[in-house]
């Protein structure tokens, strides 16, 4: 059965452009895309998501929201969190890898070391 990683982002172009990039390096993957946490959980709930990769900063509810929900949800569900913000002034992103966080990358970053970090998480 093939893996099924979400993304995450109210970025249209960005989440078309990561999708079609993903997809040549792992055509065996099943890509889903979504602009909001709350569509993602949706999915996420029906139990067939693998692995989420999500941004932080989005409207309504942010990638820290959804990773906390996921977690409640099925803490076995690894999320990697893209962020075009280096700096965190809540310190919210600290709170999360004492949560479970393990994986944080700044735009831009290679695809290939996406990829890279989604089979260090389906593989552990």
């Amino acid at each position: 059965m093939p893996k099924v990683i979400c993304i995450v982002d109210d970025e249209e172009e960005l989440v078309q452009n990561l999708k079609a990039d993903i997809a040549l390096l792992k055509p065996e993957w099943e890509i889903l895309t979504f602009p909001d946490g709350m569509k993602a959980m949706q999915e996420i709930i029906k139990g067939q998501v693998d692995l989420v990769v999500t941004d932080i900063a989005m409207p309504d509810m942010d990638g820290y929201e959804l990773f906390w929900r996921i977690k409640d949800y099925d803490e076995n569900i690894p999320v990697i969190m893209m962020t075009g913000f280096g700096y965190d002034p809540n310190h919210v992103l600290v709170r999360a890898k004492v949560d479970g966080l393990k994986d944080v990358l700044f735009k831009p970053f290679d695809t290939e070391k996406l990829v890279e970090l989604i089979e260090t998480r389906l593989n552990p």
